[in-house]
């Protein structure tokens, strides 16, 4: 049986969800906004600014991407849905029944806790959602806020991999690989998160309606 996947998830703050066309604006001014703290540790942040057109072109890649279930990149919102914060996935890159977590958000709203918010909620999804069995967050040992994630939410310092990522000046730079198996999410105070998820027609998603902070 094919398991559910979360279109939407709510947490005590923010509303992660799939990208509509509509979002173009506010992802836009939220990247433009944070250009200079994300491009030192973002490969496509670099790539940045970018058109509306090409904002509207790139999510519907999300959506369709979503949809097909070849991978799952998510905004983020505050509660009214009118301001985005950031931006969040479950990436398809490494094995099967893993996934990778990444996260970024936007300057303005960094120091509020956000990211560990938005991170926590996705491991509860992977886990108990999409049954996965491991999840993994890469980052550059040198992106010392972005480490700090892993380490406060009881990921292993797995590796450190030589030259795999790029840098601003585009030299190699050594990625750190955290990981949380599904068996250390069970003995873990993660369980306790309380969100809401809900499918692709904004039906609630059972073990997850109603357990909301």
């Amino acid at each position: 049986m094919e398991l559910p996947r979360a279109y939407r998830i709510e947490t005590q703050r923010l509303v992660i969800r799939c990208y509509e066309p509509a979002d173009a604006l506010k992802l836009q001014k939220a990247i433009v906004s944070s250009l200079d703290h994300l491009r030192p540790w973002i490969p496509w942040a670099r790539q940045e600014p970018k058109e509306l057109e090409w904002m509207i072109s790139v999510i519907r890649q999300f959506r369709g991407r979503f949809d097909l279930g070849q991978d799952a990149v998510y905004g983020i919102f505050d509660k009214s849905e009118t301001v985005q914060v950031g931006g969040t996935g479950l990436h398809n890159r490494i094995a099967k029944d893993a996934r990778e977590i990444g996260y970024w958000i936007d300057v303005n709203y960094i120091n509020r806790g956000y990211a560990t918010e938005v991170v926590s909620a996705l491991i509860k999804v992977g886990f108990e959602i999409e049954g996965l069995a491991r999840l993994e967050i890469r980052c550059d040992p040198a992106n010392h806020a972005s480490r700090k994630i892993p380490q406060r939410l009881g990921f292993r310092h797995e590796t450190t991999l030589k030259d795999q990522g790029t840098g601003e000046n585009g030299k190699p730079v050594d990625l750190m690989v955290w990981a949380l198996s599904s068996r250390e999410y069970e003995e873990s105070p993660l369980r306790d998160v309380r969100l809401r998820a809900f499918d692709f027609m904004g039906k609630p998603i059972e073990g997850t309606a109603g357990r909301y902070l």
